[in-house]
Formats: C-alpha cells, sequence, structure tokens
C-alpha cells in the first residue's frame, strides 16, 4: 500500500470519527500497523504539508497534523463516489462536454480529462465527453478560474435503446471493467465468512480492511456507474459493490478497536504499558 494513500484512508475512515486530527506519534502507530516504517511516515506528512493537503501545529513538543480544507473537499468527493451508487431510472439523456484547450496547455488538457473520468464521463470522440448522469456542473465549476479552458455542454437523446448501448460501449471499457470486478470478487467474496465470523482481530483487521478500499478505491475512476439499461450482461460492478460494502462494514468494529489501541498506547509515557 502507499504511504500517501494511507494517510487518506486513516483520515477518511477513522481519525475524521476521532477529532480529524493526530499527533505524529499516533501517525506512526497507525502507519506502522500496514508496515510503514516511521522514516517514511516523516517524509510523507512533510511533501502532504508542502502540497496543501495537511496542516500542523505544534502541542507542547509535539506535532499535530490535520487535514486542509482542500484534502477533506478531495476526501469526501471520493468517498461519495466509492461508497455510492446512482439511484432511480434513467431518464434518457445523454450530458456531453465538448471543451477546447490551447495546445500550449496539455498538462491542462490531461487534468481535465482526468477530472471528466472521475465525474464518470467517457470520451465518445476527441474532445467529446459523455455521461447519462448529470455532472455537467460539477466539470465547470472545476475549471471556472481556467480562462485557457473552454467548454460547451449539451442534453440530447440518442435513436434508442441499441444506440445507448452502442455508446456506451464505445465511450468506456466496460469487458476490461466487468474483469477487473470480476477478479475482486474472486478475491473478498470467499472471505465474507470468516468476516462474518469475526475471523480477523487486531492489525490483521485494520490492514485488511484498509487493503480493501486500496483495491476498491481504483474502480470510480473508470467505473460511470451506467444505468442498468447501458450496462453488458451478468454485470459484475453491483455485486462488487456489494461485497464490498458488506467487507467494510464486517471489518469495521475489530479495525476500529485496533486504531484506538494503537493510538491509546501512542499517549502513553515511554516505557508506560496499559
Amino acid at each position: 500500500m502507499q504511504a500517501r494513500s494511507v494517510v487518506f484512508d486513516l483520515f477518511g475512515d477513522y481519525l475524521r470519527y476521532r477529532g480529524g486530527e493526530v499527533r505524529l506519534r499516533g501517525l506512526v502507530a497507525l502507519m506502522g500497523a500496514v508496515e510503514v516504517p516511521e522514516s517514511t511516515v516523516r517524509v510523507v506528512v512533510t511533501r502532504l504539508r508542502k502540497q496543501g493537503w495537511l496542516a500542523s501545529r505544534r502541542e507542547g513538543r509535539e506535532t499535530v497534523y490535520a487535514l486542509t480544507d482542500a484534502a477533506w473537499t478531495l476526501l469526501n468527493e471520493g468517498r461519495e463516489r466509492i461508497f455510492h451508487r446512482a439511484q432511480g431510472p434513467w431518464d434518457g439523456q445523454w450530458h456531453m462536454v465538448l471543451y477546447s484547450v490551447p495546445e500550449s496547455e496539455r498538462g491542462l488538457r490531461e487534468q481535465l480529462r482526468k477530472k471528466l473520468a472521475w465525474f464518470g464521463f467517457g470520451p465518445l470522440s476527441a474532445g467529446v465527453w459523455v455521461s447519462p448522469h448529470d455532472r455537467t456542473a460539477l466539470i465547470r465549476a472545476e475549471f471556472a478560474a481556467e480562462p485557457a479552458v473552454q467548454l460547451d455542454v449539451f442534453r440530447s437523446r440518442s435513436a434508442g435503446s441499441a444506440a445507448d448501448r452502442d455508446i456506451a460501449g464505445r465511450s468506456w471499457d466496460l469487458p476490461e471493467l466487468d474483469r477487473a470486478y470480476a477478479e475482486l470478487l474472486r478475491t473478498y467474496r470467499p472471505r465474507l465468512a470468516g468476516y462474518r465470523a469475526g475471523e480477523l482481530h487486531g492489525a490483521a483487521a485494520l490492514v485488511e480492511r484498509m487493503r480493501l478500499v486500496q483495491d476498491y478505491r481504483r474502480f470510480p475512476f473508470h467505473d460511470p456507474d451506467l444505468p442498468p439499461e447501458l450496462l453488458p450482461e451478468r454485470w459484475s460492478g453491483r455485486q462488487a459493490h456489494e461485497v464490498f460494502l458488506e467487507a467494510h462494514g464486517l471489518l469495521r468494529g475489530s479495525a476500529e478497536a485496533c486504531v484506538d489501541a494503537l493510538l491509546g498506547a501512542a499517549e502513553l509515557p515511554a516505557g508506560r504499558t496499559r
């Protein structure tokens, strides 16, 4: 697991419910449970602070870290995409974004494409991205301060259901995404019985839950959360999401108990144990 991602996952799943901040030694203890050495922790938090994702303050001789507002916005946005799925029937409307970015702004163009994919848009053709969900306001707001980015948004219907499925198939690699979901199911569905039986405790439960999140978090970057009528038959994505939610919930108690124990031990004076 990447140390940077571990920091965000700890704040998102645990520290947000424990005051939203952590002393350095507490963070070292938590990351040590997933085999991230203290030297790496110090390097990572320094980089995250310089990049504007972490804020720090002194409390006596200790440093206390918290996420910045920008980091919480990013984290909450990601959490929404990971844990929730669109509900209700599709109205049959496609939402299109046509963009133009100067050739001299290649970095900005790539940033725009990544954001479009994150919000669930797919490239129907060069410069034309589509989504069955009305998220055009999100992408407009994201680049409102970038005059080099010209965005035009449209809403329309296709010729019918066959055309809709063709658009979906051209805009996203659904077979490859389905294979990835099936692989996740093969990994975690057989483990549910053990999770239900409470077989994992302490650091093992914390590590397993964090690895589960790390394995699943890549999907929102590629899955546009299409309505059922646009998906291939025997689509694995919905089952994978249900397995993820169940596993995440089953491991919660043991993982949180481990976090509390590690933070509590980190608060004790040197040489003392409970």
